[in-house]
């Protein structure tokens, strides 16, 4: 049984989602902090920097946001976009001067250090489309594994699209009605017209698009996802979360309560744990979960745990309980990016195979697309993982 309850305060909303009594997400929004991950806005270009091919554009924040070369140039393929292009075939001259306006997404929201990194690569997020103007990619979900349903599911669409229109299927779009399918495209195409008509005539650096907030994105993602109901403790969260349902279409329930429902489950250990570097495993080993600029590192320690005489199955244990803690942390505090595992070194090739499976098994449950690299030969376990919202 999965539930979305979400938690107010006067200057943030904790949405967390429970599945049989545990918690396994949570995202945390303050309302004078809000994500710009999303939104799009008609920018200025500012500074060109041709030895690093990039370019800084004003986009009306305190940090002017950065984009990349390849934050421009067309992605030719589904799998892998523009990464196995030659940027040494592109200037990024060609494509940015000072004082051009152009209409950019931010991807990545800034950090006390860098601003915002953007993209003219804009992707328009419907409930079962991801819609992709001025782009040839049509492609499905990577968790929608069954070939012969992702080529049906792309022969259907493509006649949909005109040209320079791109889409990505999500994966609640194959549960439903190809029609359900159809008018999400045209929601989203009208979006977009809507988004370049507001930029004409616009005085720069503005807004054109403001992405959801956080209980918003939640409920898109999840409104189907056999949940048995949403809970609220707040009057004015509980009719927007109607209007938002109702909007989608959604029948979920929504229970309403006059104490703060972060005492059901025990929810409020939870949260405070989820915030903790340091966690415990069972068999009194614990992990450490260190977030850099670079990346995720994470630490396997057999703390307390002595095991028996022979090692190997001490650390195999210890391991094991770990693999199955750091799928969870990772889900539980949407961590992204690169990410290092440094496991207690084990010697049985068998026992290195067993944690690579187990890790696989336990990511099949993080609706975030993650991708297993394997061990280096520093024996540090190499992963990635997109996040789902941004921090």
């Amino acid at each position: 049984m999965k539930e979305i309850i979400i938690h107010t305060e006067k200057d943030k909303q904790i949405v967390m989602l429970v599945e049989n009594g545990k918690l396994i997400e949570r995202y945390e929004e303050e309302n004078n902090n809000k994500r710009l991950e999303g939104n799009i806005y008609l920018g200025i270009v500012k500074n060109v920097l041709p030895g690093m091919q990039a370019c800084f554009v004003d986009i009306g924040e305190k940090k002017n946001a950065f984009m990349h070369i390849r934050d421009i140039i067309p992605k030719k393929s589904s799998l892998t976009g523009n990464r196995d292009e030659d940027l040494n075939n592109y200037d990024i001259k060609d494509y940015c001067k000072t004082g051009k306006p152009v209409i950019v997404q931010v991807k990545r929201d800034k950090t006390d250090k860098k601003g915002d990194r953007i993209s003219t690569h804009i992707n328009i997020v419907g409930k079962y489309v991801v819609y992709i103007p001025n782009s040839n990619i049509v492609t499905v979900s990577q968790k929608i594994t069954n070939k012969e349903e992702r080529e049906k599911l792309i022969n259907f669409v493509k006649p949909l699209l005109g040209k320079d229109e791109g889409l990505i299927i999500r994966t609640i779009g194959a549960r439903f009605d190809k029609n359900v399918i159809k008018n999400d495209i045209d929601l989203q195409r009208k979006k977009w017209k809507m988004i370049q008509e507001k930029a004409e005539g616009k005085n720069v650096p503005t807004k054109l698009f403001e992405e959801d907030g956080i209980i918003e994105k939640v409920l898109l993602d999840l409104s189907e996802d056999n949940i048995e109901k949403v809970i609220v403790d707040d009057e004015g969260t509980k009719i927007m979360v109607q209007k938002i349902l109702n909007n989608l279409q959604s029948k979920l329930f929504i229970e309403y309560s006059e104490n703060d429902v972060r005492n059901k489950y025990n929810l409020r250990k939870e949260l405070k744990e989820a915030e903790e570097r340091k966690i415990w495993l069972k068999c009194g080993g614990f992990i450490t979960i260190d977030k850099t600029e670079a990346l995720i590192a994470v630490d396997v320690n057999s703390g307390k745990f002595t095991g028996n005489r022979n090692l190997e199955k001490t650390v195999y244990q210890v391991n094991k309980e770990a693999t199955i803690e750091i799928a969870k942390q990772l889900r539980l505090k949407d961590l992204g990016g690169i990410i290092i595992i440094d496991y207690i070194d084990m010697k049985d090739q068998i026992n290195r195979k067993n944690i690579l499976q187990l890790l696989q098994n336990e990511l099949m449950k993080d609706r975030a697309k993650t991708q297993i690299i394997g061990f280096t030969k520093l024996d540090l376990l190499e992963m990635t993982r997109k996040h789902i919202f941004s921090k």
